[in-house]
């Protein structure tokens, strides 16, 4: 119970039923099942209610607390009312999760061929809602002096990755949570990123076999090949990333990102 008590909200936390019962975890729902597990009561935001409803009763179902809510987190005052839900519902906010990416779904493209459009909304999606949660958490995270605002980046913020869009949103999340970290310290806040590596995923794997009309197996399998070991990871192993750095076993961890893949973070040149 390394969350007992604790009120979490996660960003883009639903995931809904599949057709296919091998369909993979997404990072959103592993990380709400995961903080649930260790005792927090978990707010599941997505866009999709059926989405988020789909994780808050299979954590219900497992004997944990959650709700679901329907958030758009290209609207600000969406973004606002589930926070203020949130704490009405349960007094206080110890963990803002921020979840929501997207890349090729997104239109996003190499950057002698990317569109001005799709590259505002991937810019709107990956970051300024990211900033937008932390704008509405902070005061009431402030008040209570103490809370964890964990961001998803990518290992592509810091890796060779084709497509600018992604790329550009990743590398500033970093760069945002650095910022998050040092001024908010005094207040007791911690703020701490995640840069996934090769995660098996549906909108990881499936989004780009539908995109460049592949089997699922040959973009899994080739995206394997480019791990140092061999094999992707999966949304539990981010889930426990998050896990670890929500816990008070990271209280003195802020400003920092935890990569999350399989070594290739280590590649240089």
């Amino acid at each position: 119970m390394r969350l007992n008590n604790k009120i979490a909200l996660i960003f883009g936390g639903g995931q809904a039923p599949s057709d296919s019962p091998a369909a993979p975890m997404g990072n959103g729902r592993a990380t709400a099942l995961t903080f649930a597990r260790e005792g927090a009561k978990v707010m599941v935001a997505d866009r999709s209610i059926k989405a988020a409803r789909a994780v808050a009763d299979e954590i219900t179902a497992a004997g944990g607390t959650a709700q679901a809510i329907a958030c758009d987190v290209l609207e600000e005052a969406q973004i606002k009312d589930t926070i203020s839900q949130t704490v009405a519902l349960w007094g206080r906010l110890d963990i803002l999760h921020n979840n929501v990416g997207l890349s090729i779904e997104a239109g996003d493209a190499p950057i002698t061929e990317i569109d001005a459009d799709a590259f505002d909304h991937i810019m709107r999606l990956n970051l300024r809602a990211m900033v937008l949660a932390a704008k509405h958490a902070l005061p009431v995270m402030r008040n209570q002096n103490s809370g964890v605002l964990i961001n998803i980046s990518s290992i592509a913020a810091t890796e060779t990755y084709p497509w600018v869009g992604y790329k550009a949103s990743k590398a500033a999340i970093l760069a945002l949570t650095e910022q998050q970290a040092i001024q908010n310290a005094e207040y007791g806040i911690r703020a701490v990123a995640i840069q996934p590596g090769m995660i098996d995923t549906v909108m990881a794997v499936d989004a780009r076999a539908k995109a460049w009309d592949r089997s699922r197996a040959d973009v899994a399998a080739e995206r394997a090949a480019r791990v140092p070991m061999k094999r992707q990871g999966t949304a539990q192993d981010v889930a426990n990333a998050a896990l670890f750095l929500a816990s008070d076993e990271a209280g003195f961890i802020s400003g920092i990102s935890l990569r999350v893949d399989g070594a290739s973070g280590c590649r240089i040149g």
